[in-house]
């Protein structure tokens, strides 16, 4: 596929880290895209969804964690912006 063909996706969360399950449906989203080989997919994040790339993020367990989330999109090749 030629670049001017490729699919490119912008998705802008600005919803925080946890309270909604939004955060989590956008990272699962970017993830399912980014899998696609002739995709590309960046992720902008605003206001409250920075905080989602914070460091050391505790969460009790069996909870999702969105910054190993975030880790595993930037290593299939989401750009990810804020």
């Amino acid at each position: 596929m030629t670049e001017a063909n490729r699919r490119k996706t912008l998705i802008v969360l600005n919803d925080p880290p946890y309270g909604t399950e939004r955060a989590y449906n956008v990272m699962r989203l970017a993830l399912a895209l980014s899998k696609g080989q002739d995709d590309e997919v960046r992720l902008f994040l605003v206001g409250d969804a920075v905080a989602c790339a914070k460091r050391s993020q505790q969460t009790p367990n069996g909870f999702y964690n969105l910054e190993r989330m975030l880790k595993v999109a930037s290593r299939q090749g989401v750009g990810i912006g804020t």
